[in-house]
């Protein structure tokens, strides 16, 4: 990822209006940002990673608790082996360059997604991360690398299996509860708002769990032009969407709360 620092230091946080906890970003349109310009796809990764050194201090800005990033799916694997080079090169850059900005600024990072057959240098990296950060109690930074949402449910689903097989939960107590907490996000609020950059609706297999009740938000900006405004429009659009989790929406509970 690029060079330079995250944070600067002291920056205000801000109190916006109804501002979610857990915001969670698919971070695409590198490849498409780089092309329109005449670019290699390693210059749009690059400046990708600038967007979100953006991103993170606007999160901390706003007050959000959790920002989680996508940043390399199982299915990231297939692309051509220069381009997933280049893009471990930048986790690497990231972690060296800018791990010692975000202890300063009380960034807590996690790390979700399958650390099996990981290289020792990238499973070390992200342990790294994580370990030199796990006092901070400020924004958690989360880090899907690696990262499946139907790998991870089926991970959650063979470790209910197993603990039925060797007796020690009943399969009548399988519920909702019981497989989110054995999900890579069980100690973490699910994602309020989701945002994908670059125009495409879709979830490409991210959270698919977690996202359930999430609001999502398509901007058609590529991820390397999303910026601090856009950020904030993005707060400011999640302010006006009345969530309902399956419930009626504020004038009808209001009007049956009165009659």
């Amino acid at each position: 990822m690029g060079d330079g620092g995250i944070l600067e230091l002291g920056a205000p946080v801000l109190a916006p209006r109804a501002a979610p906890r857990h915001v969670a970003l698919i971070m695409d349109g590198n490849g498409r940002w780089a092309a329109a310009r005449g670019l290699p796809r390693f210059e749009g990764h690059r400046r990708g990673v600038d967007a979100l050194r953006k991103t993170v201090r606007a999160a901390i800005e706003f007050g959000v608790d959790y920002l989680t990033v996508y940043s390399f799916s199982v299915e990231n694997w297939s692309r051509p082996p220069e381009e997933v080079q280049s893009l471990l090169a930048l986790l690497h850059r990231f972690i060296r360059n800018d791990l010692a900005e975000l202890q300063a600024n009380n960034v807590r990072v996690r790390v979700i997604g399958s650390r099996e057959d990981l290289a020792a240098e990238i499973a070390g990296l992200l342990l790294e991360a994580e370990q030199s950060t796990a006092a901070n109690t400020g924004l958690t930074l989360v880090v899907a690398f690696n990262y499946g949402a139907r790998q991870e449910i089926a991970a959650a689903a063979r470790a209910l299996a197993e603990e039925a097989v060797a007796g020690r939960l009943r399969p009548q107590d399988i519920d909702a509860e019981a497989i989110a907490r054995r999900l890579d996000t069980a100690d973490m609020p699910d994602p309020d708002l989701i945002i994908r950059t670059s125009g495409e609706q879709r979830l490409s297999n991210f959270m698919l769990w977690q996202a359930a009740y999430a609001e999502l938000l398509f901007v058609p900006v590529h991820w390397p032009d999303f910026s601090r405004a856009d950020f904030e429009a993005a707060i400011d659009e999640y302010a006006q969407r009345d969530r309902r989790f399956g419930g009626l929406a504020t004038a009808d509970r209001r009007a049956k709360t009165a009659s």
